[in-house]
């Protein structure tokens, strides 16, 4: 049996090309299950393998070998990050879900027959999907498959987050881009853990929602008195950790400078600063600039990257699976999700919709639906 599938390829005239390719699907190994695909969302993490840094405005349609593409320019200066990618076709699509209709003969193959499962691993962007059963939540019946698509990248995130402070021996986080399908999330598992939460936005908009779900503390990085409201909530929360989505700009600079300058206020402070450790990850790249720091928050702070399956690595399988096991019971409560607009894959692979989806924007979230017998 064969099917499409989505894949990308940065060409070495400094382009890259999204199409849809057709690949044979494999016959099961014995702890493997093969999925018909539903439906996938297009998250942040895929337009980075899809698109990487190219410029989106120079998007144009083409075709290869009868099927629908898309390509796009690529600077020069991203084009030496993205060097070790010139030449390979990759599959897209890092997390979906859809019905197993084949198995192999292990137990944990066998037992996910003709359910519904959510999963995660990469290539999700097809018919069907091949996989570890590992790879995979089952869900009941009464889950749409919409619901379960989104299993996994953010509702892990946001459990990664919370169980990163844990780890940390941190009381309350900041998070940006707050008003995202992820920070909604991470919302609802602060208010249910009784964990304090800074939420910082863009937009007057995105603050009404957050306050209408409940937050105490929203804060508009677009405000003249952003920076006076932003110390006031690090004083009364305590929060010294930071998960940013941004990336680029002085984002993180700005809140390094708050929590240090909200550290004065409340503990002991010396000529080299506070004594009070403060870490802000950067987990996103809505903003693809350069990440400004002026370093003018002391000496006690650190800056680095949040990834979720290293993360995961770092944590244990232990805390992994509770972790899988509250996804899955609340997956149409605490990690729901919303979606802005819907489309085929063949339909994804068009100016207009690379432009909606590409976009990068919060609140703005893309679920593919799959056509398995079409597909």
């Amino acid at each position: 049996m064969n099917t499409l599938q989505m894949q990308s390829c940065v060409h070495d005239n400094g382009t890259v090309e999204c199409t849809l390719v057709e690949v044979a699907v494999p016959e099961p190994g014995p702890d493997e299950v093969v999925v018909a695909v539903d439906a996938a969302p297009i998250n942040p993490s895929d337009l980075g393998l899809m698109f990487g840094a190219a410029d989106l405005a120079s998007v144009r349609e083409t075709e290869r070998d009868g099927q629908p593409a898309v390509i796009l320019d690529v600077p020069q200066a991203a084009m030496r990050a993205m060097a070790p990618r010139v030449g390979q076709w990759m599959a897209v699509g890092n997390e979906g879900s859809g019905r197993v209709v084949a198995t192999g003969e292990g137990k944990a193959a066998v037992a996910l027959k003709d359910q519904r499962v959510g999963m995660f691993g990469g290539e999700m962007y097809t018919g069907y999907r091949c996989l570890p059963a590992a790879q995979c939540l089952a869900f009941p019946e009464t889950i749409s498959a919409e619901q379960a698509a989104s299993c996994f990248v953010n509702p892990m995130t946001a459990l990664g987050f919370m169980e990163t402070r844990v780890m940390e021996g941190q009381k309350a986080m900041v998070h940006t881009a707050a008003a995202s399908n992820l920070g909604q999330m991470l919302l609802r598992l602060c208010q249910a853990d009784d964990v304090p939460l800074v939420n910082i936005v863009r937009s007057p908009e995105q603050v009404v929602l957050l306050q209408s779900m409940g937050a105490e503390w929203v804060l508009n990085s677009q405000d003249d008195s952003f920076m006076t409201q932003l110390i006031e909530a690090l004083v009364a929360t305590g929060a010294t950790l930071a998960f940013d989505a941004i990336g680029g700009g002085r984002g993180v600079n700005r809140i390094l400078t708050a929590m240090e300058i909200a550290a004065a206020q409340t503990g002991p402070w010396s000529r080299y600063g506070s004594e009070q450790a403060k870490q802000a990850y950067i987990y996103g790249q809505l903003d693809l600039g350069p990440t400004e720091l002026t370093r003018g928050y002391g000496w006690v702070w650190s800056v680095s990257g949040w990834l979720l399956t290293p993360f995961m690595n770092r944590a244990g399988s232990e805390r992994v699976a509770r972790m899988r096991d509250r996804v899955v019971k609340e997956i149409d409560t605490t990690f729901r999700s919303h979606y802005s607009s819907r489309m085929s894959l063949r339909e994804a692979l068009s100016v207009g919709a690379v432009r909606e989806y590409g976009a990068r924007k919060t609140g703005q979230k893309t679920l593919l639906e799959m056509n398995a017998s079409a597909a």
